[in-house]
């Protein structure tokens, strides 16, 4: 017997180690890893979308409150892009190209898209521009994003939707949008 542990065998060590991995779920590629970026405080991917929660966030210089109000954005579900993030706080990149610190607490993982066009968005019943046009985005209109496939995106108002070019909106390509 004496003062040695006992060893496990090699068999027995790999399939702890395996359910252990299972557990953790780390044979499933996920988060930033999974798309061959850094890890992040949240797990979650950069860039990434999000839609803001409240009517009103502050954007600010920095990641705290400390820092310098640059702005009050005043559109609740307003699409923002994350491009970097704090644990309590997300860089975001928005509409019109300008880059501040929100607090995380002031955005949620919606997906919306913003209409950039400065006329009606159709909203079609298929994926193809000769679709039966079902509904009309008006312009700067805020709409959930459901999906986005082969240039188009599935877009609902409340409880009425259709498919639209991804070009017309913001909110659709997952390039990052600022640098």
């Amino acid at each position: 017997m004496g003062d040695s542990p006992p060893t496990a065998s090699p068999l027995r060590t790999a399939a702890a180690l395996a359910l252990a991995a299972l557990a953790l779920g780390a044979c499933r590629p996920h988060g930033p890893e999974a798309a061959g970026g850094r890890k992040t405080p949240s797990g979650l991917p950069v860039p990434r979308y999000v839609a803001l929660k409240f009517n009103e966030v502050n954007a600010r210089t920095g990641p705290g409150d400390d820092y310098r109000l640059l702005w009050v954005y005043r559109a609740k579900g307003l699409p923002l892009q994350v491009v970097e993030e704090t644990r309590e706080w997300r860089r975001v990149c928005d509409p019109n190209g300008k880059l501040a610190w929100v607090k995380g607490t002031g955005v949620d993982g919606r997906r919306m898209a913003l209409s950039l066009l400065g006329e009606p968005v159709p909203l079609r019943d298929k994926p193809a521009a000769s679709a039966k046009v079902d509904a009309y985005l008006a312009p700067r209109a805020l709409a959930e994003l459901d999906r986005c496939k082969d240039g188009w995106c599935r877009l609902e108002v409340r409880g009425r939707g259709g498919w639209a070019p991804a070009s017309a909106f913001w909110g659709t390509d997952e390039r990052r949008q600022c640098r």
